[in-house]
């Protein structure tokens, strides 16, 4: 499976289009974590519930919780994932919350038999390597 270190369309800077890994492989599981090259504060949650794929911040915007471990629940035909830690909900389409949360989503094309995402930064299934320090 790709790893989705991809710039394949724009430039490292910038939003873009980024490419995650063939839909095969990525429909397997109901939550994959995407880490960020910008960091951990970036990292993304790509959703696969009912045959679509859907991506928002993998923290919470409450306390940092991990969305990719949050159950997934429909109501009233509207997916949501739940905050393991405090059960803040967030609609997996649009970010909102029952509440006044509010948890960013990005957008998911499927293109050629892969999955790719709009973001910032390049986005992986595995950790980016550490910086070395000076």
């Amino acid at each position: 499976m790709a790893s989705g270190s991809g710039d394949e369309e724009g430039t490292a800077e910038g939003v873009s289009w980024r490419l995650i890994g063939p839909v095969a492989g990525l429909s397997t599981k109901r939550c994959r974590l995407m880490h960020s090259s910008l960091g951990r504060d970036s990292d993304v949650c790509l959703f696969y519930v009912k045959g679509e794929f859907f991506a928002m911040d993998a923290r919470c915007s409450h306390s940092g919780g991990p969305l990719c471990e949050g159950d997934i629940e429909e109501a009233d035909g509207v997916l949501q994932v739940f905050c393991p830690w405090h059960e803040y909900d967030f609609d997996l389409r649009t970010g909102k919350s029952g509440t006044s949360l509010q948890q960013q989503v990005y957008e998911v094309k499927l293109e050629d038999g892969n999955v790719y995402v709009k973001h910032a930064s390049r986005l992986s299934l595995e950790p980016f390597p550490a910086e070395p320090k000076s």
